[in-house]
């Protein structure tokens, strides 16, 4: 799979250190809060986003990981873009949260969304020894799946925990984030004839 083209936004922004980008390599980066503290997603949110241009929506970090829960790592490509996070119970990489511009579906329930604008599938792999499967929120442009492999007592608990502290961004405010910091000069998504 072929690393993400960031173009010169990382450097631009925040001088991140990319050495492994071009070979395709974990990107190993901060939390991807939803906010920075100064009211922007943080640079990872946007690498996301360049990583799924069809995505509408980019999922972030929106608060403090609950007691027992910690951010593992990102990683993003072309066409897919997901972070880890661990549990003190349920394991270590317990929670994936994986973007994509589609999902497979087949063998999955409807259940009422909890997320306005999504809607939302669960398919379960497993309840013993271990609660294991996929919840999946589709939306424009994108999917959102949330990949479980939960080993301790309250695993539905867990689940439920680890997806409410991931929310999502609108691209159009990530955009606006991203040519307001550049001053102009780089958008989200650069046209072809832009040399992005």
């Amino acid at each position: 799979m072929r690393a993400v083209r960031i173009a010169a936004l990382p450097a631009l922004l925040t001088g991140w250190l990319l050495g492994g980008c071009a070979s395709g390599s974990t990107l190993i980066l901060a939390e991807p809060l939803c906010s920075d503290g100064s009211g922007s997603a943080d640079n990872s949110v946007v690498l996301m986003a360049q990583s799924v241009p069809t995505a509408s929506l980019v999922p972030c970090i929106k608060e403090a990981l609950p007691l027992g829960w910690s951010f593992h790592h990102l990683d993003a490509h072309n066409g897919v873009a997901r972070f880890w996070l661990d549990s003190d119970r349920d394991g270590q990489m317990a929670v994936e949260v994986r973007l994509t511009d589609s999902c497979p579906t087949g063998g999955t329930t409807r259940v009422p969304s909890d997320r306005e604008g999504m809607r939302r599938l669960e398919r379960v792999d497993r309840i013993s020894p271990t609660y294991a499967g996929a919840r999946y929120y589709l939306f424009d442009g994108g999917c959102l799946t949330f990949v479980f492999d939960l080993h301790g007592e309250s695993a539905g608990e867990a689940l439920g925990l680890s997806s409410q502290v991931v929310g999502v961004v609108p691209r159009t405010a990530l955009a606006a984030q991203v040519e307001k910091k550049s001053g102009g000069r780089l958008s989200l998504d650069p046209r072809p004839e832009d040399g992005g």
